[in-house]
C-alpha cells in the first residue's frame, strides 16, 4: 500500500503563496543534491535561485515548494529530467500539485468552480467565494482571513487557466491538457492515496474531465490501456511506474525505461472496491 497521500488537514499556506509557476521552475531546475541541506534556504537566497527575492520570501517558497513537490520524490524527479515541457502542461501539473497539498484550493477548484461552471451563468465572484470559503470552513477563520483566501484562491485558479479574467464576474474555462500532462497525472495518481478514483476525482474533475470526457481521452493516452464495454472498465498500465512512462514516453532522458507486462483491473459499478464510484482509492488498479 502507498505511502503518499494527499494533504487533508486545512491550513492557509496560499495566503503566502499562489501557483508561482516560474519559482516552480526553478525549484525543479534544481538537482536533488542542490536543494539537500538545513542550510538551502541561505543557499538559495545567496545564489539568487530565485531572483531578487528577500531570504524570508525565499524561506516561503521552498517551505511551499516542498509541501507540493517534495512529497512527491518520484513526480519531483520526473519534473527535474522533463526536457521540453509547454507552458500550458506546466500550468496543469502545478495546479494539481496545488490541489494535492491544499485541500482548500482543491474542493475549490474540484468543486466550487466545476458547479459553477455547470450553472446557467459560468461564472464566479469573489463576494461568493468569501462565503464558500466561510461555508468550507465554519468559524475558523475571520472575515479579513476568508477574503484574503478567497483572493488568493481566484489569482492561483487564473494562474492555472481555470478562470478567464479577474474581474467580477469571472468567466469560468476549462484548460486544454495534452496527453503527456494527463498522463503524468494518472500515473502520479497511481501511488497516491486520495479521494475518489482514477475517472472520478477532483483532479479531472477540474480541468473539465468528467468520468465520461476521462474515459473517452483515456483510450487516447500513451502508456495507458483502456476499454469499456457496458459496466465493465478493463484499465491496464503498460508502465510500473511514473519515472519508467516519462522515460518511455521520451519526457525524460533515460537508458533503460521499465516496461511491465500491463497491470489491467476489470471493474464494474457493482464492485465494493474498485468501483468508479468508489470514495478513496490509494491508485492501484482503482479506476
Amino acid at each position: 500500500m502507498t505511502s503518499l497521500s494527499e494533504t487533508t488537514a486545512q491550513h492557509t499556506r496560499m495566503m503566502k503563496y499562489t501557483l508561482e509557476l516560474d519559482n516552480a521552475r526553478a525549484w525543479w531546475g534544481r538537482s536533488a543534491e542542490e536543494v539537500a541541506g538545513r542550510d538551502v534556504v541561505d543557499r538559495a537566497f545567496a545564489g539568487s535561485w530565485f531572483g531578487t527575492k528577500s531570504l524570508p520570501r525565499v524561506r516561503v517558497l521552498i517551505t511551499n515548494l516542498r509541501a507540493r513537490f517534495d512529497a512527491f520524490p518520484e513526480a519531483l524527479s520526473v519534473l527535474r529530467g522533463w526536457q521540453e515541457m509547454e507552458p500550458g502542461t506546466r500550468a496543469a501539473i502545478g495546479h494539481w500539485h496545488t490541489q494535492l497539498s491544499d485541500p482548500i484550493y482543491r474542493a475549490f477548484s474540484g468543486g466550487l468552480l466545476v458547479q459553477r461552471h455547470d450553472s446557467a451563468r459560468g461564472d464566479v465572484t469573489r463576494d461568493m467565494v468569501i462565503r464558500w470559503v466561510g461555508e468550507h470552513a465554519p468559524g475558523r477563520w475571520t472575515m479579513a482571513t476568508r477574503a484574503q483566501l478567497a483572493t488568493q484562491l481566484l489569482v492561483t485558479a487564473k494562474a492555472a487557466g481555470l478562470i478567464e479574467n479577474l474581474k467580477d464576474p469571472r468567466r469560468l474555462v476549462f484548460p486544454r491538457i495534452d496527453d503527456h500532462a494527463l498522463g503524468y497525472l494518472l500515473y502520479l495518481l497511481r501511488g497516491v492515496r486520495c479521494e475518489g478514483s482514477l475517472l472520478d476525482n477532483p483532479y479531472l474533475a477540474s480541468v473539465g474531465l468528467t468520468p465520461k470526457l476521462a474515459e473517452d481521452r483515456l483510450r487516447a493516452v500513451p502508456g495507458l490501456r483502456f476499454s469499456k464495454q457496458g459496466d465493465l472498465i478493463d484499465f491496464g498500465w503498460q508502465f510500473d511506474c511514473l519515472e519508467s512512462w516519462a522515460a518511455a514516453m521520451g519526457i525524460t532522458a533515460s537508458t533503460s525505461p521499465t516496461s511491465t507486462s500491463p497491470t489491467s483491473t476489470s471493474t464494474s459499478p457493482t464492485s465494493t472496491s474498485t468501483s468508479p464510484t468508489s470514495t478513496s482509492h490509494t491508485g492501484r488498479g482503482a479506476v
